[in-house]
């Protein structure tokens, strides 16, 4: 298969409208706005452009962009693709509701490894508490919002519970963790790049560095399943768009025929029609040659 999402399909939920909003905590966070209606979508229909447009916000963090550009540039991809799920992409287990606890492997989010499920939900919802009962392994969960909210929480009834909550209007998500998070996605890509780039120029201590760096990029593979839709398809169980754009990504790094690029001229990260490709356009590269002419006179 040339496209491994070629013939996939995999759902998520975004608003028409996102805000930041300041915590009690002195935490930001990006939200839902009050009126904002949801819709449900594939982000697998163009993964390759996620998956740039989530490198490019972190291209512009590593550049030490001001706050405001950050901000605007995470609030940009947030109105595009939605919130990154942090919520269930952290734990070991989306289905962390039926466990009295919640189980942290390593991040770069939270230092305790276990955390009380009430406790760890309460990170994700600072401004209104979802209206859930849970009893040792037993947890249920009442919709408080309009029919959008109930029937948002029916569309992903066969995911897990706390899916369905991170994609309810009052979950939140910390400033910090997705400016974090979206520096880390470029670190790793500016780390593979540079790497074969100027591999010849490095020692064995510097290709050692490079190599650990990369060993940090893992995380919660997803599951699947396979529906019979008007042909068979792949069904990604993502249950947050970060492990969705990890997975992406991940195959994206090693793809030969069409390899991810940094332009060199704008810097910015794009996918090469060909190994040689050494600008994301046209433009790029005639600007490229008018500034090495100009330098030369």
């Amino acid at each position: 298969m040339t496209n491994l999402f070629q013939r996939t399909s995999s759902f998520w939920a975004k608003y028409s409208e996102y805000e930041y909003r300041a915590g009690n905590d002195g935490h930001l966070y990006l939200t839902p706005a009050s009126n904002a209606k949801p819709s449900v979508y594939d982000p697998l229909k163009d993964g390759e452009s996620l998956v740039i447009d989530a490198l490019n916000v972190g291209m512009l963090i590593m550049t030490k962009a001001s706050d405001m550009k950050m901000k605007q540039a995470i609030l940009e991809f947030v109105s595009k693709y939605g919130l990154l799920g942090f919520m269930t992409a952290l734990p070991t287990t989306p289905q962390f509701m039926d466990y009295e606890a919640v189980y942290l492997p390593k991040n770069h989010f939270i230092k305790e490894e276990t955390m009380l499920t009430h406790d760890y939900l309460d990170i994700y919802f600072p401004f209104s508490s979802p209206n859930f009962y849970k009893d040792k392994r037993t947890a249920r969960w009442n919709t408080d919002g309009g029919k959008e909210m109930k029937a948002l929480a029916i569309t992903f009834a066969d995911q897990s519970m706390a899916m369905s909550m991170s994609l309810q209007s009052e979950y939140a998500e910390r400033y910090d963790w997705l400016v974090t998070q979206f520096r880390d996605w470029a670190f790793i890509f500016t780390t593979s790049f540079l790497y074969y780039l100027d591999y010849d120029g490095l020692d064995d201590v510097q290709r050692e560095l490079y190599r650990q760096g990369m060993s940090a990029f893992n995380g919660i593979a997803p599951t699947y399943h396979i529906a019979l839709y008007d042909k068979p398809t792949i069904v990604w169980d993502f249950h947050s768009l970060l492990l969705g754009i990890q997975m992406m990504f991940s195959f994206m790094l090693v793809n030969e025929v069409k390899p991810l690029r940094c332009c060199k001229h704008c810097k910015r990260a794009y996918v090469a029609t060909h190994p040689n490709v050494a600008f994301c356009d046209i433009r790029c590269k005639n600007q490229h040659n008018v500034n090495k002419y100009r330098g030369k006179k």
